[in-house]
């Protein structure tokens, strides 16, 4: 690589780190976000059990008895904080401290996959290319907002990055330690989240891709393909066992408690796929109720996970690639297709599950930003060729101002204090000690600190079913609250929108009528504090009202926050 290229790359990386890095403590150590807290609490007791008989039980204090997620990432992170609280500060292996550490972990898996998505960029087209993804993947706005965070998506997107890199490395040389590699960073992804699983059609088109041609050029001639099936059977032995063998050794050995406390770890998963399938099963999952499958996931992928701007060029790219697909190098083809048969299969899985959060597609950013690159190089080759140098510039600066716009908009998030601390200060210093505040379950409760000054009343608005017995009880903690205290919309959307008893199986007609009049006034409440945090438009100061995205876009980093205050008659 010349030193102008390795400037760039660098200059590249440099962005996606400041981009991910910026304000990494964003909720003032308050814990905001639910999975990163479970991750946090279950990590926490992890420790080293005296013998070895204890180490193999599932009583072990090694085992986190939480498989919603895999456990290398708890595992990873109570490493990580063991060190940087040796290093640089015990209060890092902390509850209000080890956050931080696996927020720096995601920072670093992110930056890490910009190099993947620029070596695979490489490896299948052209060196140019490879800049403009990696730039397109840096300035990917959801995967700025999931470096916030240490859940395990970001890493997961890394490890299943690592394993298509080193698919494409294994197709060009099928040596034993490349389908050994391969195995490795396949048993990692799974257990970092068993939602990798589909990664074994990436493995099997990998093993048996030759010979797959072969069939697609004489798809007539049976007795052309004889001569290849011994090849071909014993590289699906020889190297399909191997892969497998090193991703179940490492599964094993990064999550032993899967074999040991191997009831629980089917018990949870079980639960997880269910989820995937009802998205009544969880009050939180309700806002996905009628959701149009591949639709839904595209929707917020386009206007709020890239962005308009860059989803166009990236999709646009996908068209450019196959029409130029005859084009490509034999090699360039072949290795194309590891890609195309892992995204075309974990979408169409994925895609179809019955609840949308937009962190289940964050392993195609990458992809989608691999064309995007393709087709932005094109873009800007054409520029390169206006006769007008100048005006050729003046477009290519243009149009990576509009690529950035939204990404840079977003970071105006991070640039303000967070609603939900902003809204905690304001209670302590304008709600009286002692004043009895109506808190939403399922939610956060607000304030976030100083909670024993106050009296509380935990509204169950999500109970079934919704009846006057239900809201008898409602109605009476409502009457001897002094305020109404609503940290999102995590429950009002979706309430508001099941009302129709004979079309969902569970329905909030009543529920609905609270939440029309307490927002209009009629319920006896007056809003009294309203804290919002919308991405901005940098230097235009246009605001960009993102309350329509993913409820999970919104309702961790920047949540509406309401305050009503009950007017005394």
């Amino acid at each position: 690589m010349k030193f102008k290229e390795k400037l760039l790359l660098v200059l590249i990386l440099l962005l996606g780190f400041f981009l991910r890095f910026y304000n990494i403590n964003w909720d003032s150590s308050t814990h905001l976000h639910p999975d990163e807290r479970a991750i946090v609490m279950q990590t926490i007791p992890l420790n080293i059990p005296k013998n070895l008989s204890t180490l193999l039980s599932p009583e072990s204090p090694m085992n986190p008895h939480f498989f919603a997620y895999g456990n290398f990432p708890l595992y990873l992170l109570k490493i990580s904080s063991l060190v940087g609280a040796l290093l640089i500060n015990s209060r890092l292996e902390g509850y209000n401290g080890i956050e931080l550490v696996g927020r720096l972990i995601s920072v670093l898996a992110d930056i890490a996959t910009i190099i993947l998505v620029y070596k695979i960029t490489k490896a299948l087209f052209e060196n140019t290319a490879a800049f403009a993804a990696a730039f397109l993947y840096a300035f990917s706005t959801f995967s700025i907002q999931a470096s916030h965070y240490y859940a395990v998506d970001i890493l997961l997107t890394f490890f299943i990055m690592l394993t298509l890199l080193r698919l494409i490395k294994f197709y060009e040389k099928p040596t034993l330690i490349n389908a050994s590699l391969v195995g490795i960073s396949f048993g990692i992804s799974l257990s970092t989240k068993i939602s990798a699983i589909p990664l074994i059609v990436a493995v099997f088109t990998a093993i048996s891709l030759d010979f797959f041609l072969i069939f697609i050029k004489t798809p007539h001639k049976v007795k052309s393909w004889f001569p290849h099936l011994p090849a071909f059977a014993r590289s699906l032995f020889k190297d399909g066992v191997t892969i497998v063998f090193f991703a179940i050794l490492t599964f094993i050995i990064t999550q032993p408690y899967a074999l040991i406390d191997s009831d629980e770890f089917i018990s949870q998963n079980l639960i997880q796929s269910q989820m995937s399938s009802n998205a009544y099963i969880f009050p939180y999952t309700l806002q996905y109720v009628g959701i149009v499958p591949y639709y839904y996931e595209l929707k917020n992928l386009f206007l709020w996970g890239l962005g308009p701007a860059i989803a166009i060029i990236c999709f646009t790219g996908i068209i450019y690639f196959l029409l130029r697909f005859k084009q490509l190098s034999k090699q360039a083809r072949s290795e194309s297709l590891i890609i195309i048969s892992f995204t075309l299969i974990y979408f169409l899985i994925i895609g179809k599950f019955a609840v949308g959060w937009m962190r289940y597609m964050l392993p195609l950013y990458p992809v989608l930003t691999m064309f995007g690159g393709i087709f932005l190089i094109r873009i800007l080759n054409i520029y390169r060729d206006v006769k007008l140098k100048i005006v050729g510039s003046f477009l290519t600066i243009i149009t990576l101002l509009v690529l950035i716009i939204w990404p840079l908009s977003y970071i105006s998030v991070y640039q303000k204090p967070n609603t939900r601390v902003s809204a905690t200060e304001w209670i302590n210093k304008n709600i009286p000690a002692g004043s009895t505040l109506a808190v939403e379950h399922w939610d956060d409760q607000l304030p976030l600190y100083s909670q024993n000054n106050y009296k509380f009343n935990i509204l169950t608005l999500y109970d079934q079913p919704d009846n006057t017995t239900k809201w008898v009880v409602i109605n009476d903690k409502i009457k001897n609250s002094d305020y109404i205290i609503i940290a999102s919309n995590r429950l009002y959307i979706p309430l508001q929108k099941l009302t129709d008893c004979n079309k969902y199986r569970e329905c909030f007609p009543l529920t609905a009528t609270y939440y029309k009049n307490l927002f209009s006034g009629r319920l006896g409440y007056k809003k009294v504090a309203e804290f919002t945090s919308f991405p901005t438009v940098p230097f235009l100061n246009i605001r960009i009202n993102d309350q329509g995205a993913d409820e999970s876009f919104t309702v961790i980093d920047h949540p509406k926050v309401m305050i009503f205050k009950k007017m005394r008659l």
